[in-house]
């Protein structure tokens, strides 16, 4: 079983508005996606269109749960 990491993620460690990202972890596995709108624990992400309507596809993503690029 994996151990959660308990550390707060540093300041200088969190993606920044227009950053491109790696998720690491969860449903969006494998995806990139640009950070739309940084929070204390979590980024906003847009991680693409949808196919048949156009709309933004976004998704919320825990800091511990992607890469900077």
């Amino acid at each position: 079983m994996e151990q959660e990491n308990t550390q707060p993620v540093k300041k200088e460690d969190m993606a920044e508005v227009g950053e491109t990202i790696d998720i690491v972890r969860g449903e969006h596995k494998g995806n990139k996606a640009k950070v739309l709108i940084v929070r204390e624990n979590s980024v906003i992400v847009n991680i693409g269109n949808h196919p048949s309507t156009g709309e933004p596809v976004k998704t919320v993503v825990n800091h511990k749960n992607y890469k900077r690029k």
